[in-house]
């Protein structure tokens, strides 16, 4: 192909790799629209790690951040699996280690440690069980201890203490640099503008903002919250790259982005030609020491068979 390869040229010779190649596109719902449209399945982090332990491809290109593909390698270590752009991380993610951790386990000993999925694989293999947005209340509510140790979103572990008065939760000083970025007079201000709309927003928001809106849960929540409302306006506190579902599969209503703060750079890094190259080239491979991929399947595993 033409290195002055147009963009519907480059989707038909995508299509065409996917095929020769038996792979499969999974992009994340904060993607960039092209990206989101290429892609074989659209989720959230954990939905897209089982997909991808599902299908019988050979070859994945997960469109996201590293610790998602990371997940995807857990789940699926026979598959080869590219993240089209290396450096597309997760500062939440980078804001505890495994020493770290190991740290924050000595100065609380005997104490379970809930691993939001945002988070390395190294991490998940020090910790006991994984969560993720949508599941975090049943995972807290399941064990049997009254306290828990929450890595690595304090924001999470707040909206989560709330709802869980009878556990004492102790959280990691992490967060999400775009969700915290939101602030809760600018639900006052876009209520004021949009007095009929509902304000939906994601827990890793701060507890203010939470407090502030109509509905809390995770992006797939969210989705299906605003698709199944009688409802016909919407403000939306997550991550932007989430319109793209809700506009496309909800024609009519009114969807707006609560804060204009509410873009993830890293999830904005990955392009349509990143994703052509990746496959093409089969380049940017993700690699998990099988060690470590062991310890972090069981918290992984642990997960989802309680959910």
């Amino acid at each position: 192909m033409s290195e002055q390869i147009t963009e519907s040229e480059m989707i038909e010779e995508i299509k065409r790799l996917k095929k020769e190649k038996n792979a499969i596109i999974l992009a994340h719902n904060y993607q960039i629209p092209e990206v989101q449209e290429i892609a074989d399945i659209v989720g959230d982090s954990l939905k897209l790690s089982q997909e991808a332990a599902k299908t019988n491809a050979d070859i994945i290109v997960l469109s996201g951040v590293h610790f998602m593909a990371e997940s995807v390698k857990i789940l699926s270590p026979e598959k080869k699996v590219l993240l089209p752009v290396y450096d597309a991380g997760c500062p939440m993610a980078d804001m505890i280690d495994v020493e770290q951790l190991r740290e924050f386990k000595k100065r609380y000993p005997n104490i379970p440690v809930v691993c939001y999925v945002n988070s390395s694989a190294e991490v998940k293999g020090e910790s006991d069980i994984c969560c993720t947005s949508s599941n975090a209340l049943k995972i807290v509510r399941s064990l049997e201890s009254d306290k828990v140790l929450f890595i690595p979103d304090k924001n999470l572990g707040s909206y989560i203490a709330k709802q869980l008065p009878e556990k004492e939760i102790i959280s990691w000083e992490g967060f999400c640099i775009t969700h915290h970025r939101v602030k809760p007079e600018e639900i006052d201000t876009v209520k004021e503008k949009h007095p009929k709309a509902l304000v939906l927003v994601h827990p890793e928001c701060t507890p203010e903002v939470v407090e502030k809106a109509d509905f809390v849960g995770s992006t797939s929540e969210i989705i299906q919250y605003a698709t199944e409302s009688e409802n016909k306006t919407f403000v939306i506190g997550t991550e932007m790259g989430v319109l793209h579902k809700l506009r496309t599969n909800n024609p009519d209503k009114k969807f707006y982005l609560l804060s204009p703060a509410l873009v993830c750079f890293n999830m904005k890094k990955t392009t349509l030609k990143d994703v052509y190259l990746a496959l093409k080239n089969e380049e940017k491979e993700i690699i998990v020491e099988e060690e470590i991929r062991q310890k972090a399947l069981k918290t992984l595993e642990t997960m989802i068979n309680i959910c």
